[in-house]
C-alpha cells in the first residue's frame, strides 16, 4: 500500500509539473503576442504623429490648424480606446489558455 501512495504521489507530482510547465508556456506565448501587437500600435500611432505634424506644418491659417489638431486627436482616441480593448481580450484570453492546464491537472487527480 505505502508502494501505491508513493506512485499515486509521484503521478500527482508530475502531473502538477507538467499543468504548471504548460502553464508558464500559454503565459509566455500570450505576452509575446501581447507585445508584437503594442509594437505595432506603438508604431502606428508614430506614423499617425508625422502625419498630423505634416497636415500642420501645410496648414495655412488658424482653422486650418484646429481643424487638423481635432481629427488628430479624435483619431488618437478612438485608436487609443479600440487598442485598449483589443489588449484586454489578449489578456483574458492568455489567462484563459493558462489556466486549461491546470484545470485538466486537477480534473486528473480529484
Amino acid at each position: 500500500q505505502a508502494r501505491r501512495v508513493g506512485q499515486e504521489f509521484q503521478d500527482a507530482a508530475q502531473g502538477g509539473f507538467e499543468a504548471a510547465s504548460g502553464s508558464f508556456s500559454e503565459i509566455n506565448r500570450g505576452f509575446q503576442a501581447i507585445a508584437a501587437e503594442m509594437t505595432d500600435f506603438s508604431k502606428k500611432r508614430l506614423e499617425d504623429v508625422i502625419h498630423a505634424w505634416e497636415q500642420l506644418l501645410r496648414a495655412r491659417s488658424f482653422p486650418d490648424v484646429v481643424e487638423v489638431q481635432t481629427r488628430y486627436a479624435q483619431r488618437a482616441y478612438d485608436d487609443y480606446m479600440s487598442e485598449m480593448s483589443k489588449l484586454g481580450e489578449m489578456y483574458l484570453d492568455t489567462t484563459r489558455s493558462a489556466v486549461k492546464p491546470i484545470e485538466q491537472a486537477s480534473k486528473r487527480f480529484t
